[in-house]
């Protein structure tokens, strides 16, 4: 049986969540907590030397990064169906396979900027935040990690984020315009891709970053939540309290972010 290592609230493992409901696959479960640092375990290191989540087992099998894995299950669970057979709509696909890492990027940022930092700053002292930072491998992240939380919205990296969101949307709202989903007339991998990180956002409450600019986004993203796969993948993993307190807080934080879209729009 597929063995998965993932996190409740990871997007990246949402993602792959996302596909072994949509393709209708069995799994072991092996929940990491991320808050209390499991992923930096040196037996799961082994598996995922870079210390994130997801990984999936298939018998001697280690694949890491959510894209490939959600890849990996439709290529050998599915024949490959999740890809379209016409080679501009497959194109289309994998590269927004490749936008991903930008995407989950961007997201990470907002995240980190707006209600991680403030729950963080709130509950640890700053020893305590380095000490975590510290246990980050890569010295790009560290130092990406200490910016946001020294300069929350104003971090330069902000910026960046929504550049690469406005593109995206853009992007997500001419594809929408030529079929029902990012993948083209039939729902694929592009789309289970996509939605945990739209979710993320909207989870923020973030939805101004679509609602005028390109409302295609937030008619993609409620179809989406409306398939079981969404309810099985994402919605169980996050009690309501959680999600409640995760908008009221985000919202704290939109008057600013949202003058920063503006700017880029």
């Amino acid at each position: 049986m597929l063995k998965l290592y993932h996190g409740k609230t990871s997007v990246c493992s949402q993602k792959v969540r996302v596909t072994l409901a949509e393709l209708g696959l069995d799994y072991e479960s092996v929940l990491i907590d991320l808050q209390k640092g499991e992923q930096f375990d040196p037996a799961y290191k082994r598996l995922n030397p870079d210390a994130v989540v997801p990984t999936l087992i298939d018998d001697d099998l280690v694949v890491v990064e959510s894209s490939l894995i959600a890849e990996y299950l439709d290529k050998t669970r599915n024949e490959g169906r999740l890809i379209p057979q016409d080679i501009a709509l497959e194109t289309r696909v994998r590269h927004w396979l490749l936008r991903c890492i930008d995407v989950h990027a961007a997201v990470s940022t907002l995240s980190f900027a707006s209600v991680v930092r403030s729950k963080t700053l709130a509950s640890k002292t700053p020893e305590q935040i380095e000490a975590g930072i510290a246990r980050m491998s890569d010295p790009v992240r560290r130092s990406k990690r200490r910016d946001l939380f020294a300069n929350g919205l104003s971090s330069i990296h902000v910026e960046q984020a929504l550049q690469h969101l406005h593109r995206a949307f853009g992007d997500m709202s001419a594809h929408i315009g030529q079929g029902d989903w990012v993948s083209g007339p039939d729902i694929g991998l592009a789309d289970l891709a996509m939605v945990s990180y739209i979710d993320r956002l909207e989870r923020l409450g973030f939805t101004g970053l679509w609602d005028e600019p390109f409302p295609a986004v937030g008619a993609w993203l409620a179809k989406m939540q409306a398939r079981p796969s969404y309810s099985t993948a994402i919605d169980e993993f996050i009690p309501e309290s959680m999600a409640q307190a995760q908008r009221t807080e985000g919202s704290k934080h939109w008057p600013e972010l949202g003058q920063q879209w503006d700017a880029i729009g």
